[in-house]
């Protein structure tokens, strides 16, 4: 939980959860019925957003760190020069 809690802010955690209670309320109220099917369809596409939300939250925090590392480097780098 806490490594979901470093790529996920809280907005998006409580839509997860809402997202899965409304789709297990609406199995409760449809049943296993063709009208789950469009309900199955709207939870997929929930979650894949929230995978590409996590995915994107690691991504994008590696490449801040390599670029926190190319900055070091040109900093040394000109601290060569100058000396």
């Amino acid at each position: 939980m806490n490594q979901l809690t470093k790529h996920i802010d809280n907005g998006s955690f409580w839509v997860m959860v809402i997202t899965v209670v409304l789709f297990v309320a609406a199995i409760f109220e449809k049943g296993f019925t063709h009208d789950l099917l469009l309900e199955a369809g709207v939870f997929l596409v929930s979650a894949k957003l929230m995978v590409m939300s996590y995915k994107n939250g690691i991504v994008s925090k590696h490449i801040s760190a390599q670029l926190n590392d190319i900055q070091d480097g040109i900093k040394r780098i000109e601290q060569r020069r100058d000396s």
